[in-house]
């Protein structure tokens, strides 16, 4: 499993539907795409969303992110990402 970062914007329309439900059905649109939730914020600045994912492989990450933007109006960013002791492990090949 890979982990993911889930950056995510609002939009006007998409504050409008904010609420637990609809974090339930976002939960569950992950779960659909073989992703696990390790850790959901909130955050105030130019990044509205973060979610810490774990997918099977880039594919289900993409498909996971269009998916959400289609069910929530909000637009997220998806970065694959390593641990420092995994990037530490790459470069030492390079």
């Amino acid at each position: 499993m890979t982990t993911f970062f889930m950056l995510g914007r609002y939009s006007s329309e998409a504050f409008k539907g904010i609420s637990a439900g609809r974090t339930d059905k976002a939960l569950k649109l992950i779960k659909k795409f073989g992703g696990e939730v390790k850790s959901m914020y909130a955050l105030l600045g130019e990044i509205d969303l973060v979610f810490i994912l774990t997918f099977p492989d880039m594919e289900k990450a993409i498909q996971a992110s269009i998916a959400l933007n289609k069910l929530t109006g909000i637009s997220f960013t998806t970065l694959p990402a390593v641990t420092v002791e995994e990037f530490d492990k790459l470069i030492a090949k390079v």
